[in-house]
């Protein structure tokens, strides 16, 4: 496995621990979501802070996650980005579309 998962009744935490958000685990990631969202949840707080790469895959994977959860008017947070993996999401312009907070303490919040 390339994520935990820590579940806090509405809110699941998805916690990277691969260095890289890449296409040999943005699957794994997209499938995370549906089977989470399909049981209930549409809160999801992603922790990042162990990824030092994501590519286009990776920024996808996020992208299927926003988008369930916009769909059941739920909230997806990312937290603890690397400066490369920031970087990436600025250049993409992802950080218009992602909540991006500092810490978990500041993702909780914003959901709750």
């Amino acid at each position: 496995m390339n994520f935990k998962i820590e579940d806090k009744g509405n809110i699941t935490i998805v916690r990277c621990v691969s260095e890289k958000l890449d296409s040999l685990i943005a699957p794994e990631l997209k499938t995370l979501f549906l089977h989470h969202s399909n049981n209930g949840c549409i809160n999801f707080i992603i922790d990042l802070s162990q990824a030092k790469y994501c590519d286009s895959s990776g920024l996808s994977a996020l992208l299927v996650g926003n988008r369930i959860v916009k769909e059941k008017e739920g909230s997806l947070n990312i937290f603890g980005l690397n400066p490369m993996v920031e970087k990436i999401i600025s250049i993409s312009q992802l950080d218009t579309v992602f909540n991006i907070t500092d810490n978990e303490e500041t993702a909780l919040k914003n959901i709750l």
